[in-house]
Order: C-alpha cells, then structure tokens, then sequence
C-alpha cells in the first residue's frame, strides 16, 4: 500500500528562559529553572533530553509541547509563542502540529490499529474514507500491513508501539515529541522500534525530541541535552542529524505482520529503569492540564 504521508515544511521551536514550578503541600518545586532549548532550527534533527530522575526532562517535553503552560518563557513555533496560547488553541496546535509517542502507546483497547492511526485524522475533519487510508498506508510503511484489524490487546508490545508510531506521524506533523518510547520493550523489540521511530520521522522532514534514561538512545541521536535540577548543564552532537537516520545496525530480523516484510533491528539496547513511570494523558484530545503539583521528572 502507498504511503500518503506528505514531507512537511522543515520548522524550527525555539525556547527560551523557561520557568516552571509545582505547588503543592505547601511548598513549591522548581521544574524547570531558566532553560533553553531549540529543536530543528538547522533542518530535521532528532534530540534526547537526558537526567537523571527529577531533573525535569518529562515537565521539559511537555512544556515544549503546550500540554503544560510554563510560569514565566516562551516557546515560538511557526512565528507563535505556544505559551501565551489559549487551551482550545494549544489543543488544536497539538492535533495538528505536533506528534507524539509514549511509553505505554495509549492506544485504545476497544479500537483496532487502522482505527486507532486514525483518530488525529478524524478530528482534524478527514474524511472517513481518507483516514483509513492513510492510516493503513502509515502502518504498512511501519511494517504492520497485516495488522490493520488487530486490537491492542492481540499485538505484541513492539507491534502496539509501531502503531503509535503510526499515529503520530499519519498527519505529517513538524516535530515529534517522544516520552520514554522504548522504556516498556525488551532491548530488542526497542531498538527496532527506536531506529523506526527515528527513521520515519526524520525521512519526512520532521523533528524529534526523545526524552530517555538510555545513554543508548541517545548515541543514536543527533544531539543530546542533560538536564539536572530543572538547569540545562550540557549539550553535546552527537552525530549529524543525516546520518542518524541512516545509522548501520546489525541486521537481526524482528518477526514483521507481513512475512515478506522483515524489520532490521540496531544494535541491542539495555532496557532501561523507567518502565515503571505512569502514563501520560494522550496529548491530542484533551485540553492541556494546569500545572498544579505533581512528580517532577
């Protein structure tokens, strides 16, 4: 099947002196303390966000994507600061704009794959017929072309991960955003998903941002971001970003839903700590919460 999937015009976010804080049982947590941070103002690039626990890197993620507004910055994207956005307008901006890939999937469990690929087109007025189309094409280019009437709770952990990866890129947004993608996969089944999931995004003129603890992850990436206490402490390239997605990895075969299709794993990566982190709320169909108090990561 044809992959509809459109290149998208290469964008560019910008953040700047980003403040945010929790409040809660009577004191307030510091998240983010005056941070920087910029993602794709080069071309389509792929960055991890690394720390250590607590160090702000998930409040980062979700700051940068408009799912929390911050105390005091500014994030531009496409000439708008996301951060003086209204809810309505952050929500529309997430469904359109922006994609994005969780630990646990969150997929629906009463949907199967095709239908669950195309929810962002559904709410973004595509015609039925449309989306399904381009939501089988997006999960054939992934490898799952035999599984467009699956369930959840019938696919593997990398086959229900391979369909948010579907997901997040079946309505050709500018920039990816990914929390923990591989955390919930033994280092194999994530690998191959990780080199997919960076793969597919960068091919289309996209960006990504993967916040990790895998220091694995990361050397995949073009370049990586440490956070500690809230503070960028250091940034460093890791390999350019051309080349990130045509990184050579060892070429054992992860089973693929069609038999002729066989998926190339990378090297194998240790499964890292995290898996125990809850999920968070899919981004594209609820207003962004308020930043009240809440686990700082």
């Amino acid at each position: 099947m044809v992959n509809e999937m459109p290149r998208v015009t290469p964008s560019a976010l910008n953040a700047q002196r980003l403040e945010l804080s929790y409040e809660g049982s009577g004191t307030t947590t510091r998240a983010l303390r005056g941070v920087d941070f910029s993602v794709g103002v080069g071309g389509p690039e792929a960055v991890a966000v690394m720390g250590p626990s607590g160090s702000g890197k998930s409040s980062l993620l979700h700051v940068l994507a408009g799912i929390l507004r911050p105390n005091a910055g500014t994030v531009h994207w496409r000439g708008e600061d996301i951060a003086t956005m209204k809810d309505a307008q952050r929500t529309r901006l997430r469904r359109t704009d922006f994609g994005f890939v969780f630990q646990s999937g969150q997929l629906l469990p009463e949907l199967s794959a095709s239908e669950n690929v195309m929810i962002p087109l559904l709410l973004a007025k595509t015609g039925r017929p449309a989306a399904q189309r381009r939501a089988n094409g997006m999960l054939a280019a992934l490898g799952l072309g035999g599984m467009f009437d699956k369930r959840p709770g019938q696919l593997s952990g990398g086959q229900a991960q391979r369909v948010a990866i579907a997901r997040a890129l079946v309505t050709g947004p500018g920039l990816v955003f990914a929390d923990e993608p591989t955390g919930a996969l033994d280092r194999t089944t994530g690998a191959s998903v990780l080199q997919l999931l960076i793969q597919q995004t960068l091919s289309r003129g996209a960006s990504l941002v993967v916040v990790t603890h895998d220091p694995e992850v990361a050397r995949v990436c073009s370049r990586t971001v440490y956070l500690e206490d809230g503070i960028v402490v250091d940034s460093t390239a890791s390999q350019p970003a051309a080349h990130a997605q045509q990184q050579q990895y060892p070429q054992a075969p992860v089973q693929s839903a069609n038999p002729a299709q066989q998926v190339p794993n990378p090297a194998q990566y240790a499964q890292h700590p995290s898996a125990h982190r809850p999920a968070v709320q899919n981004p594209m169909s609820y207003p962004a919460p308020a930043a009240g108090s809440g686990e700082v990561r």
